[in-house]
């Protein structure tokens, strides 16, 4: 359910007029002077206008974010947006379409909003944007598709990544039911569009569509890389209502949701859900008449009833509830595209059994007061909290939102009908969300989206029906104490944090004795609740919770299999979903639980608790540091992250310090599970431990100058890295290493030298090319284009001797226009972002090459690589046909497109052994192609490689030839290999069949 700024745009008038009629009844109004020293000229909203500029921002370098927009790009690094921040925009078009069109009009939109055409980087630990130039053409896919087909493939599109650091932002997918009956999907990330931007595209589409691709007449639009810097500017003057706004939410905690009976096996995975009351049609009506009887909106009357519904359900008093504002204001900001939602914190007290009308006053109050500063970005709120920010486990203070849904924005062509086409992509923003959805006048609806980790599905349900019954009996009766309206009933005990009817997944850890103290077996044992939620994890086969008799309980766990969860990282787990006071200080892992001869768990015979003496030495000193460095305090050992004003910007910062100051590894979110000091040291000296470890066995370095012919490999603990290596060391050549300082230890080996570094540390890698006889890149960060760019040029610039061999892929073809693709042919758009930041390398070393003493160049361009390696696999499971292999491991049905399809007979992939396109590299060290070679084994079908894999992983699967083709299978192209046919010839065992049983036979884990 989206949280925008759709409904609050519409009641953002009344609002204001609400202010106003306010401040006119108290001191006079002031005047803000503008910066020429005259007075600003105040917009429609009663606010002096901010001057947007529509000069384009292209060629003025990189620019600061918006803090939206900084938050976005912070969601993306830690990694854990998934599709959560995707945002669908799909509309069923029936009457005359022609796709050509629109990918005009589309091409046009691209370039009147920068916003479209952005990319973003980073610059010392700061994320920032530059604007491209407007594209050539934005590609319109059209795949025929039946109509009961489409919603599949619409979510499939939707949740696609986006390459942000490539200007990818918008995309568009046609599916074509029949000739005049089409569903038209674009598909923005949230970085770029809210809500309100969605009216400003399918209003400017309409129009630029209707010029049929003559002069766009449209008004130049305001550009939101100006928006950006007004804020930017703006900040350091936002301290006073920053102190306000630190005032208001003064001691506010996260709702206390009950917590779900099992805890989620994956916390990370967070689908939505939504349970649905259909409400009276008059129903929507009367509540206005309600507001308006009390100076107040339908939304302000819905968010009452969402403050009541939440009191119910948690037993809280004290209640913040987050509600969706916009920072487009004004005919300045008319026609702004980009991302400019804001968070409203609104906090309420529900005390008193108060009446309807008596909470809806209180409501309305705190929303006004809210508005007032709805301008100040709110992760800047949550930055002045600190850990007021968070309640003691961490959590969240937004957990729940309220809104109003009015009807949906569709794309109108001229000459068509419209109807709009929800795409559900399936992740929750938040736990719980209200909704009064009157997309459909004639069928209102209450609504409750929520996160399954966070709440059970039959608690949803009941604070679902709440939420309606309350809105239904409020109207006939606001003036009745909430406590008596029929139905309802009285709120729970104050402390008492369950909802009617629902099992209480800690009921043996409360006191039922009157004692004051809970049951031996609840406070240590199989009944702690740390114990119940280990068991709950699907690797975990048993667990217990001792309490020594000084310091925090300790937990131990059995795992099912020798492969699984490292005890940090189910540590983590419980600190996600338990209460800080029911967290052991320590998880460990046994291969079993002692027993006695009853066969209960004997205490006596468990490793002792972990002693909490002070940490030392340099890794504890480092983070200690950068603790304070960072967060402004001197931490003690078990001084939490969170507590101390952490977020996970600043996370990412500490580990990206930490990492480079102790050259370990460490993420972001290894800081947010970790969150003490002397938790994150104890997971550093781990990490030492197995990186020392690792290089004892190494053999002693010998010195590279005795070494004539030393080949440098990038990418080396890759899975095409590890075949070249191989190969290489069978020749007996002498090999420099590449690797990350926590990977060293996986390439080191007889007459392998490592050198630590990656793609990012640009000296790093001069020194190392310089040094080197011979060069095999063949690293990839695959999604940060422009590092792997800067990579490349760092490297040619460095190379002086010797060949060079760069890794690069078939993706640089693009799609051609043939079915069978020579070497070095011409690329033909679109070509992939991927793609072209490989034609783009390609191009920098073939113009270095035999220049300044420099040797032979030679771009290898591999397809789809398989190979016995953990690597390979995963791109087997999870990368170009891991959709196909997936519906081969269920044994889902798989449609297959039909040859002769779109007037393509035949649709399959290339593919090429890891140890054949190791080879070639070897060759190609010895005899440069002085150019571009393609290096395939083979061709195959699609239809043969389900078989294959259906066969190999013993299930059976219904084979279905259609009509369409899905896009993870639009692929029909054969490459000629013939530059390099000798090292390709297959030896035994790299066959098709062979390889793709190794890859299967070792994978140890269950895929799903």
């Amino acid at each position: 359910m989206s949280t925008d700024a759709d409904s609050t745009a519409r009641t953002r008038q009344q609002l204001q007029q609400e202010l106003l009629r306010r401040a006119r009844a108290g001191a006079a109004r002031r005047t803000t002077a503008a910066p020429g020293g005259g007075a600003a000229a105040p917009d429609d909203s009663g606010h002096a206008a901010p001057g947007l500029r529509t000069a384009a921002a292209v060629g003025r370098g990189s620019l600061p974010l918006s803090r939206a927009q900084r938050r976005m790009w912070l969601m993306e690094r830690l990694g854990g947006a998934g599709d959560s921040y995707h945002v669908p925009f799909a509309t069923r078009v029936r009457g005359p379409f022609d796709p050509a069109a629109f990918a005009t009009a589309l091409t046009a939109l691209v370039a009147r909003h920068e916003i479209l055409r952005t990319r973003y980087t980073e610059q010392d630990g700061e994320p920032r944007q530059e604007v491209l130039p407007p594209p050539r053409t934005v590609s319109v896919p059209v795949a025929d598709t039946a109509p009961t087909d489409a919603p599949e493939a619409l979510r499939r599109e939707a949740a696609r990544p986006f390459d942000l650091a490539a200007g990818e932002a918008v995309r568009a997918l046609v599916l074509r039911h029949a000739p005049q009956d089409h569903t038209v999907l674009l598909t923005f990330h949230h970085i770029a569009v809210d809500g309100g931007s969605l009216e400003t595209v399918a209003a400017e589409l309409a129009a630029l569509h209707d010029a049929a691709g003559g002069p766009d007449t449209l008004a130049a639009p305001p550009q939101y890389a100006d928006h950006a810097l007004r804020e930017h500017d703006a900040l350091p003057r936002l301290g006073a209502e920053l102190d306000r706004w630190s005032d208001l939410l003064a001691d506010a905690a996260p709702p206390g949701l009950p917590r779900p009976a099992t805890a989620a096996g994956d916390p990370a995975a967070r689908p939505a859900a939504v349970h649905t009351v259909p409400l009276a049609p008059t129903l929507p009506d009367a509540l206005r008449t309600l507001g308006a009887e009390r100076r107040a909106t339908l939304f302000t009357v819905s968010l009452t009833a969402a403050f009541a519904t939440l009191h119910r359900l948690t037993g809280d008093e004290d209640l913040v509830i987050g509600v969706a504002s916009t920072h487009r204001t004004g005919t300045a900001m008319r026609g702004l595209v980009g991302l400019c939602v804001n968070t409203l914190p609104v906090r309420v007290d529900t005390s008193g059994d108060p009446s309807f009308t008596q909470l809806l006053h209180r409501v309305r109050d705190a929303l006004l007061e809210a508005q007032r500063h709805g301008h100040i970005p709110f992760d800047l709120v949550l930055e002045r909290l600190g850990a007021q920010a968070r309640g003691t486990d961490g959590t969240a203070l937004i957990r729940v939102t309220s809104d109003v849904l009015g009807e949906p924005t569709v794309l109108r062509l001229p000459g068509t009908s419209a109807e709009y086409v929800d795409v559900g992509i399936g992740h929750a923003k938040f736990a719980v969300s209200y909704g009064l959805d009157l997309a459909d006048p004639a069928r209102p609806t209450a609504l409750v989206q929520y996160d399954p980790n966070a709440l059970d599905d039959a608690v949803a349900g009941t604070t679902a029906r709440d939420y309606a019954h309350l809105l239904a009996t409020a109207a006939a009766d606001p003036d009745t104490p909430l406590s008596l309206l029929p139905g309802f009933g009285p709120p729970p005990r104050a402390g008492d944090r369950e909802p009617r009817h629902v099992p209480d997944p800690h009921a043996e850890a409360r006191d039922t004795s009157g004692a004051g103290t809970p049951p031996a077996d609840a406070r240590d044992g199989a009944g702690h609740p740390a114990a119940r939620a280990l068991r709950a994890h699907p690797e975990v086969a048993d667990a217990t919770v001792v309490h020594p008799a000084q310091g925090r309980p300790v937990a131990y766990a059995v795992l099912r299999d020798s492969v699984g969860p490292s005890a940090h990282e189910l540590l983590g787990l419980l600190r996600r979903s338990l209460p800080s006071e029911a967290c052991p200080a320590a998880v460990t892992l046994l291969d079993a639980l002692p027993r006695t001869a009853t066969g209960a768990t004997d205490p006596a015979r468990l490793p002792g608790a972990p002693t909490p003496a002070t940490s030392s030495g340099p890794r504890a000193e480092a983070v200690v540091e950068t603790f304070a460095a960072l967060l402004g305090n001197v931490p003690t050992p078990d001084d939490d992250f969170f507590a101390l004003g952490g977020h996970s910007l600043l996370a990412v910062q500490l580990a990206e310090r930490l990492r480079t100051r102790l050259a370990l590894p460490l993420t972001g979110l290894d800081v947010l599970q970790a969150r003490t000091p002397r938790a994150l040291t104890a997971l550093l000296d781990e990490r030492a431990a197995q990186q020392s470890a690792a290089k004892n066995t190494r053999k002693p370095a010998r010195s590279r100058g005795a070494r004539p012919g030393t080949v440098l490999v990038t990418g080396a603990t890759g899975g095409v890295g590890a075949f070249v290596l191989r190969e290489l060391a069978a020749q007996g050549r002498p090999v420099l290493a590449l690797a990350r300082p926590e990977s060293a230890h996986l390439v080191a080996g007889d007459g392998i030298d490592v050198v630590e570094g990656d793609l990012t540390d640009l000296a790093g890698l001069r020194d190392a090319v310089a040094g080197a006889d011979a060069i095999v890149h063949a690293a990839c960060t695959f999604t940060r284009h422009e590092v792997d760019l800067a990579a490349m040029e760092a490297m040619a610039g460095a190379w002086r001797r010797g060949p060079f061999v760069f890794v690069s892929s078939v993706d640089a073809y693009g799609h051609p226009e043939t079915h069978r693709v020579a070497e070095e042919a011409p690329a033909h758009e679109p070509v992939s972002p991927y793609g072209r930041a490989k034609l783009d390398c390609e191009a920098m070393l073939l113009r270095a090459a035999g220049t300044g003493g420099r040797g032979g160049a030679s771009a290898v361009r591999s397809p789809i690589v398989w190979g016995a390696h953990d690597r390979l696999r995963e791109q087997l499971r999870w990368g170009a046909v891991g959709g196909l292999y997936q519906a081969a491991r269920k044994g889902a049905p798989i449609d297959l497109p039909r040859p002769g399809t779109g007037g393509h007979h035949w649709y399959g992939a290339a593919w090429v052994h890891a140890a054949a396109l190791a080879r070639t590299v070897a060759e190609c060290l010895d005899r440069p192609v002085h150019g571009v070679a393609n290096a395939c084994s083979g061709h195959v079908s699609w239809h043969d490689l389900a078989h294959d894999l259906t066969e190999l992983l013993g299930t059976r699967a219904d084979f279905r030839e259609t009509d369409e083709v899905p896009r993870d299978l639009d692929h029909r192209w054969v490459y000629d290999s013939a530059r390099l046919a000798r090292p390709l010839r297959a030896h035994p065992g790299e066959d098709r069949r062979t390889v793709l049983r190794e890859m299967i036979d070792g994978m140890t884990r269950d895929d799903g």
